[in-house]
């Protein structure tokens, strides 16, 4: 990643980062309205939501969305050094494909293909950020990834540029590169 796209995903964060709490909020409520069928596979204590809007305001969920910005904070963090986060990473790629989550989950063909329920199991935080943005450059994780982009354009507004978008974009797909290794095999 060239130093101006990590000083444009620095910068951008830098702003995003001072509510994250609400910004998060807003990346799960267009998660939700992009994909209804995703809000099952949040569940504590055994308890399904009946909405978003109880999703949303459950302390549990709540606990979740701080975790997600953490993860995002993380890779913005280690940008420049990926490498430091690869164990954990591909660990986290082991734990998701473990309990049934599919590496093809989150990338989308050329046909635009959307999630199917049967596909993700579970939401970890690094499933939010995973499918947070692009292929490797051309293919781009629908639900999770316009979420993510969606949170950033509504925070920075005339400052999500389309540079910034790009910027966000390889880093995402480092961060799915790094996680996929845990799906070795599939």
């Amino acid at each position: 990643m060239e130093r101006t796209e990590s000083e444009l995903i620095r910068q951008s964060w830098s702003a995003v980062s001072r509510s994250p709490l609400e910004h998060g909020t807003v990346l799960f409520a267009r998660l939700f309205a992009l994909e209804p069928s995703l809000l099952p596979l949040f569940q504590y204590n055994g308890c399904q939501f009946s909405s978003p809007e109880d999703c949303l305001s459950s302390p549990e969920f709540l606990d979740h969305i701080r975790k997600v910005m953490l993860v995002i904070d993380t890779a913005v963090t280690n940008m420049e050094d990926l490498s430091s986060l690869e164990e954990y990473l591909s660990g986290l790629g082991r734990k998701h494909r473990a309990v049934g989550v599919r590496l093809s989950s989150f990338s989308v063909s050329p046909r635009k293909e959307r999630y199917q329920e049967h596909d993700i199991c579970v939401i970890t935080p690094l499933l939010a950020l995973l499918a947070l943005m692009s292929h490797w450059s051309e293919l781009v994780t629908k639900t999770v990834g316009e979420s993510l982009l969606y949170m950033l354009e509504k925070c920075l507004g005339s400052d999500f540029t389309p540079a910034t978008r790009t910027a966000w974009s390889q880093l995402y797909g480092a961060v799915v590169q790094a996680m996929s290794r845990g799906w070795d095999g599939e």
